[in-house]
This record gives C-alpha cells, structure tokens and sequence, in this order.
C-alpha cells in the first residue's frame, strides 16, 4: 500500500490534503494512509490556542477546526503522534489515544495500531531529562512551566514499548533518535544547518529515549521531524546472537510544511491484501497496557522504571501469548477501532470570536469508554481526584526552567542518560521558525474552498512529485557516499542523479519563486524570542 509520511505539519491540514489531491491529479496514486510525525496542532478553538507553547504572534487558527466540527473530513485515514507546538489541553483527553476528528487518529503518549496489517507505532513529545522521570501531572490551565512539560516524553511510555516482543512495521517520533545522522549523509545535513555541527560532533543531537528504542523495537521504518529538515539514513542493526538475522531500520525525516520545503514522502509498504481498510487495536499493546497499568504515576515526583536490579520484585511487563489471547477473547477477535469520536469542546466560529476563552480539564469519554474497556486507569480522572484532594496541583511551586533547545537533553538533574550540554549553545533560532521564509505569514489563513466552477490551479502552486519505490530510496544527497554499497545489498536503491526535474521531492511552492538555485542563507528573526526573558519564551 501506499503511504503518505508528513513532518511537522503546523496545524496546515488544508495545504498537506490539497497537496495530496494534487498528487492523485498528476500521477494517478491515492495514499491508503497519511502519517504525521508531529506538531500537528489539532486546535479548535481559541482556547486551545493558549494551550500551545508558542509566541502569541504564532497562534494562528489555521484550519483543523473544520475537521473537528465536521464542516469538512480528511479525505484520507490520517494517523499522528503529537510535538512539541500542540493543544496539549486537546490531546491530554486521549492518553491512550483516540479520534481527534472523523477519519484523523492521534496514537496517544505512546501507541501501536495495525492498519492493512502493518504495525504502527509512536511516541509523541519530544525529550527533557528533567521531566522525563515523572508521571504525566499537567493538566490545563498551564502555567509557564507545565505548558512546556505537558508535551516532554516519560520514561512510563519508553517502559512500555520495551515490553513489545513482536516485529513494528513503521515507528514515528517526533525528535529524532540521537545519533541517528551517523548513519545518513552528515555532511550534507550541516550544510543544510551548520548550526547542529556542535552536538552532532559532541554526539547529543536528539533524543536518547528514541535511540533506545529504535536499538530495542528495530522498526523496518522509522520517521521523524522537529529538525525542519529532510534527512535519510540507514541503520543496520547487531545482532544478539548467532541464531538471530539481522535488521535495519530505513529512517526518515521530513520538513515543515511550508512552500519549498520536502515535507511528504511517498513511500510503498508491504501490507496484507486480506486484512479489512479499517485501523485496528495491536493485541500485545492491549496486553501491556494492561501489565502495566500499576505503574500509573499523576506526581511530578521523579520515580525509576522497574528493572533488573535486585530493587524490584517484576521487571518484566511483556505481554505473555496467554494474555494477548485473552485480549482477543475480550475483543471477541474484532480489533477495529471504533469510530466514537465525540466532539469535547466548543469549536472555532469566525463570526464569534472568543478572544479570552479559558481551557479547561475535560474527560473525554473515548478515553472513559477506553479505559472501561481494558481495565485501564484513566489518567485524566486520576488527575481530578488528586486535585480535589490537594495532593497534585499542576503546577511547580520552587522549580524555574532555563532556556531549552528542543533538539537536547538537560543536564539539570541526574538520569540515566548522558545528557550534560553544558558547551552546548542553547539558543536555536531556526527550530521552531513558524514563518521561516518570507510570505508564509499566508499559512495562518483558512484556505479557500475550491469551486466547482473554478477549480484550483494546483499547478501555480506546487512542484511536481516524487513517488518511492518498493523500498525507500535515498537519494544522492541524503544517503551517505560511505554506505551507498551497503545500502544496495539491504535494498535501498540509490536515486540517479540524472533523473528529470519532474522527480524531484515533494514540496509546495509559493508565488514569490526567485530562481535562486544557491544554499538558502538561514533566517534568524527569531533569535531575539529566545534571548526574551518574558511569557512568549518557547523552547
């Protein structure tokens, strides 16, 4: 089946459906699915948009408030993790995952579904040694603090899916796995952003949990954003013993939705012809969440995952075959999601502006039905009743955040994780660059219907397309020269150069097209929010 993977999209849900549309115009393929690796900003109201940890002057509607009110639908089944620039008010309703709109699947903190048989996984957030040990306490309305740590990975969901023992198809992560751009074309990365030289040398650019996990679930495919930058790689993995074949994972990371930047792929995936077209539970995440259920922690206290250590009397959580039976018994062997989306909130009205509205904490009864169902705890509803009882509440009372970098670790407190970035600069004014390229302040508009009468001319507006073979290829500026032998052995084939202008990547293109064919010089208008020491610092 055909895939369809997006990087940060940025709440621009019009723009990366219209693009594929256009897809389907020009070569005739149709994506069975579209998978987004965060910052997908499922906002839909303006409350929510106080919930994102952005600059005022960057919280803009955009559009996914249509999806939400069922004006309109995504016309293709749409799966993603969250980021660091989300509603976190809005996505907090689905720990476990669930329907953010008819037909548009967020996987919760952590989670694996099945589509067509092929097994997708993720893990939303990106990583902050300083908040990675405590339980999910936050809770709307956030403060400065907590607005931040809402959206930073636990070690509870990387305990989690340690405990799957069967193969994953694809995995998705917002940050990258740390030290993934060893095995991809490092030299053309930091000509592209000379500014992660320093930690791609000093070996902690990106996320340590995600290098545990990719070294631990060695996923056939792997996707990532957040960089705002494409990059290609491929890892191959070690084996444990003699008996066991080896594996690689074929990683990917995509840009921002924005004109001229590669922000989709399209990417062929093996899949079951006989499986049904509907998204389905995975019976050993069931299983585990269900294993791991006691170790549900609402505090910000900082706590170790149970381990081998001689400290714990269980550290193995891993779903038995009995209790993945059981939970196809459960289920009485029909794992589709059910289509119960349920609308939570007051959705966005043009007309009517609610410029002050506050967020509030809502239970949302996907996650009620949810957590029913499997004997789950209810985060949400455990975080209620703390704060009624005064133990937790939502906040810190002595603790003050530095300035962050996204793409790094803290070295603030101790962890299990290398992560002392003291030599490290922490100001990256080209990360979280919403309106990088002049222009694209055009994006914080609702796009405009097309009319029958007048349908849109696509062909003004973007380039043309590139579709990934069986495997997915890298091309000659994103694969590694060292590797290139190697990666034809493991099939990954080499794109030749020589291939006309009508394959390039896929991209969007704005009308203020220049012709410059140079390196793009990086704008750094944002430098002075990070420096800011006022309500609109963002990490």
């Amino acid at each position: 089946m055909k895939v369809a993977v997006a990087g940060c999209c940025h709440g621009a849900l019009d723009k990366m459906y219209e693009t594929l549309e256009l897809l389907q115009r020009r070569h005739n393929v149709r994506p069975d699915l579209l998978l987004c690796c965060g910052d997908f900003q499922a906002v839909r109201n303006e409350a929510d948009l106080r919930c994102m940890a952005v600059p005022a002057k960057y919280r803009h509607m955009q559009t996914f408030y249509r999806y939400y009110s069922g004006e309109k639908k995504a016309p293709v089944l749409t799966v993603f993790i969250g980021g660091n620039h989300e509603a976190s008010n809005h996505l907090q309703e689905l720990p476990y995952g669930g329907w953010v709109a008819p037909n548009i699947y967020y996987l919760g903190y952590a989670g694996v579904v099945r589509f067509r048989g092929v097994r997708i996984g993720g893990i939303s957030g990106i990583f902050k040694s300083h908040d990675y040990r405590k339980g999910h306490f936050e809770c709307p309305p956030y403060n400065q603090q907590t607005i931040r740590s809402a959206y930073h990975v636990r070690n509870i969901e990387v305990f989690k899916l340690k405990q799957l023992k069967r193969p994953i198809d694809i995995f998705m992560s917002h940050d990258w796995p740390r030290s993934i751009y060893h095995y991809g074309n490092k030299k053309q990365l930091l000509k592209m952003k000379s500014f992660f030289r320093q930690e791609v040398e000093s070996n902690t650019l990106g996320s340590p949990a995600a290098s545990e996990l990719l070294q631990h679930l060695k996923p056939t495919y792997w996707f990532s954003a957040h960089l705002h930058v494409k990059f290609a790689a491929f890892m191959q993995h070690q084996t444990n013993s003699k008996e066991e074949l080896p594996k690689a994972t074929k990683f990917l990371a995509l840009d921002k939705c924005l004109p001229h930047r590669d922000f989709l792929q399209i990417i062929d995936i093996e899949h079951d012809p006989s499986a049904g077209d509907s998204l389905e539970y995975d019976a050993e995440w069931i299983a585990v969440l269900k294993a791991t259920n006691s170790l549900v922690n609402v505090t910000q206290s900082s706590w170790n995952m149970p381990e081998k250590n001689g400290l714990h009397a269980k550290w193995d959580y891993s779903a038995t075959e009995e209790a993945i039976k059981e939970v196809l018994e459960e289920l009485n062997h029909n794992l589709k999601i059910p289509c119960n989306f349920t609308l939570t909130a007051a959705c966005y009205d043009p007309s009517k502006p609610q410029k002050h509205a506050e967020p509030v904490h809502t239970i949302n009864p996907q996650t009620t039905e949810f957590c029913a169902q499997f004997g789950l705890t209810d985060i949400n509803d455990r975080i209620q009743q703390a704060k009624e009882e005064g133990s937790v509440r939502g906040e810190y009372e002595e603790e003050e955040e530095e300035e962050e970098m996204d793409s790094t670790g803290s070295a603030e407190e101790p962890s299990e994780y290398n992560t002392d970035n003291s030599g490290l600069s922490s100001i990256n004014p080209d990360e979280i660059m919403l309106d990088e390229e002049g222009g694209d302040e055009d994006l914080s508009t609702c796009s405009v219907d097309p009319s029958p009468d007048h349908p849109p001319d696509f062909s003004a507006s973007f380039s043309d397309i590139r579709i990934m073979p069986d495997s997915m290829a890298v091309s000659s500026d994103d694969a590694m020269d060292s590797t290139n032998e190697e990666l034809e052995k493991s099939g990954v084939s080499k794109q030749v150069e020589e291939k006309s202008l009508n394959e390039r990547p896929l991209k969007r293109i704005g009308g203020n097209e220049n012709g410059n064919s140079g390196i793009k010089k990086i704008k750094r208008r944002n430098q002075a929010i990070y420096a800011a020491e006022d309500e609109d610092k963002t990490e």
